[in-house]
């Protein structure tokens, strides 16, 4: 009897830290009601404050709106800004805008100290904002094979992932997989597939590299109003990140763990 796979069980699987491990971005963000304070300087200067320690660099940025007339689509200047924050290495970031605030990283270590910082962000908006309420929570991990262990794809993903970019096909080209789980408001949005060398399914969180690559991206969301509190929304963002990690380990088979450097 086939026993069916349910990637929202609270009983997610044992813990092995990958030495090696494939993750080349994770994304926490909260989205909430535009503020238009948090576009002038003096407004966000405490939440800068509180963070600049780790994130000393910041760059602000102009957002572009667009109009529909009769000439088409037409860009237009916005006094929109989202203030970028950077540490000096540029492996982690915080982003700053009317509606919105988001931690990333190309240098996640785990859960603890992403979350740790997480945390901190999101406090220190909260005693500039006050927030009342947020309209959407999510956390995003994304993961990328390349080079060698490409070659070996079938003996590192299950055979329902791996589809067509374990094929022999004569002209294959690229393959993306996506699928949609949901459970009451909250859903997990799934993609993976193999990528032709240049190309990405999205420029601002995936960079393209010179070769092919098979990208396994996973990301969990709730998009419905809630009352906003800090410890509880640092709670659904673990539990969101644990639910990333039990559909990932459902993905990926031993060898995948042993490649990277996996140590149970």
């Amino acid at each position: 009897m086939v026993v069916p796979f349910d990637p929202f069980s609270p009983e997610g699987p044992e813990e092995v830290p990958l030495e090696r491990a494939p993750l080349v971005r994770v994304i926490a963000q909260i989205r909430f009601p535009p503020i238009a304070s948090l576009g002038r300087a003096d407004f966000m200067a405490p939440f800068q404050e509180a963070i600049r320690a780790r994130y000393p660099i910041l760059t602000p940025e102009r957002t572009a709106g667009f109009m529909f007339g009769p000439q088409g689509v037409m860009l237009q200047n916005s006094d929109g800004v989202v203030w970028r924050f950077h540490d000096k290495l540029n492996t982690w970031s915080v982003s700053l805008g009317p509606d919105f605030v988001a931690l990333e990283s190309t240098a996640y270590t785990d859960r603890d100290d992403f979350f740790g910082r997480f945390d901190e962000i999101v406090r220190a908006l909260d005693q500039v904002a006050k927030l009342p309420v947020y309209l959407r929570l999510g956390v995003r991990y994304i993961n990328r094979v390349r080079g060698p262990e490409l070659e070996t794809l079938p003996a590192l993903v299950r055979p329902e992932v791996l589809g067509l970019a374990g094929s022999m096909v004569t002209g294959f080209n690229h393959s993306i997989c996506e699928s949609l789980f949901t459970q009451d408001d909250v859903a997990l949005s799934t993609r993976w597939g193999r990528l032709p060398s240049g190309t990405t399914t999205d420029p601002a969180a995936l960079l393209p590299i010179d070769e092919p690559s098979w990208v396994l991206d996973l990301d969990m969301f709730r998009a419905a109003q809630r009352d906003f509190d800090a410890a509880e929304v640092l709670r659904e963002c673990r539990r969101f990140a644990e639910t990333i990690h039990g559909f990932f380990r459902w993905c990926v088979l031993p060898k995948f763990l042993e490649t990277y450097g996996g140590k149970g």
